[in-house]
């Protein structure tokens, strides 16, 4: 998959199937999209384009509304990782500036799509709508393709267990500690990457390696406080292990919440100093604990660790 941030590096894209979105997530419901993308591709002897935007349309429009606390279910590089793994031929990632989103939806095709692209065919998913004041659509789309002689398709809404399927009803159940349900709706493992560095007073306390795991991005959606089964992937490497939230408050300023995410091996230990790792979430095992008792806290670990092995995943 070819990363690009700038429209000026398509013009060589051959016969380009096109869509585009947030795709926060990559749930199954963008997974479809891009399946459909990536055949289409194929049949038109092509390749498949997949436009996004960075930061997220609504914390730019909506600083100071219902943009200012939306999380995201991935990072950046999460996004990159996830879509990578879907078979993507392009991801084009643009910047997303108020002065962007004043472009109209006819500007949008007409002035990008077209002149840059030139694609064969656009898909869309349900209900999807672009350009200014979200005034473009699928039948707008379908206006304009008749007059630029480009194909169009609109992707059904997923569903799982006649549930539809949603960033936003993902989000809600990461924020509740429901990974399985999150999972579910993903069609794969929630996930976070990052820089580990190793953690002295914690590994003493334990007796065995703990590390802290730096955030890539302050958007980030962690789930709530407690204790989940992770698997650890570094490079062609996994193992299993613990994976620990805690989120605090700075006594100085009571409006910065500060995230702490640590973890720790079930069997042996990875060097991992320094490193980037990606940590799966298979479950929650525990809500956190208040406990300032040494002994009752790694009384606790231990009873977690031994949880886990018996845990298949």
């Amino acid at each position: 998959m070819k990363v690009h941030y700038s429209f000026d590096s398509l013009r060589d894209i051959k016969n380009p199937v096109v869509t585009t979105g947030t795709f926060d997530g990559v749930h199954v419901g963008h997974q479809v999209i891009i399946k459909r993308l990536n055949k289409l591709a194929m049949i038109h002897n092509g390749e498949s384009v997949l436009i996004t935007f960075h930061p997220h349309p609504r914390r730019v429009l909506y600083p100071d509304g219902k943009g200012k606390d939306l999380l995201l279910i991935c990072s950046q590089e999460e996004k990159k990782i996830l879509l990578r793994e879907t078979g993507l031929d392009h991801l084009v990632i643009i910047e997303f500036t108020r002065e962007f989103s004043k472009i109209s939806s006819r500007q949008f095709i007409e002035d990008l799509l077209m002149k840059r692209l030139n694609p064969r065919v656009i898909v869309v998913g349900f209900n999807h709508h672009f350009g200014h004041n979200r005034e473009g659509d699928f039948s707008s789309l379908y206006k304009l393709s008749n007059h630029y002689g480009f194909d169009v398709e609109e992707i059904p809404e997923q569903d799982i267990h006649n549930e539809s399927v949603s960033s936003t009803k993902i989000r809600k159940a990461l924020l509740e500690g429901n990974i399985q349900r999150a999972n579910a709706y993903l069609d794969h493992y929630y996930l976070i990457r990052g820089k580990v560095s190793y953690h002295p007073q914690r590994s003493a306390q334990f007796e065995r390696p703990v590390y802290i795991v730096q955030i890539e991005e302050d958007v980030k959606l962690i789930p709530p406080d407690g204790i989940y089964a992770v698997n650890i992937h570094k490079e062609s490497s996994v193992e299993k292990g613990l994976l620990s939230v805690n989120k605090w408050t700075l006594e100085r300023n009571l409006l910065s919440p500060v995230t702490e995410v640590e973890f720790c091996y079930l069997d042996r230990n990875l060097a991992t100093e320094g490193g980037d790792l990606v940590f799966h979430f298979h479950k929650k095992i525990r809500n956190g604990s208040n406990t300032r008792d040494n002994g009752k806290i790694k009384q606790l670990f231990e009873k977690d660790l031994n949880e886990i092995k018996d845990l298949i995943y």
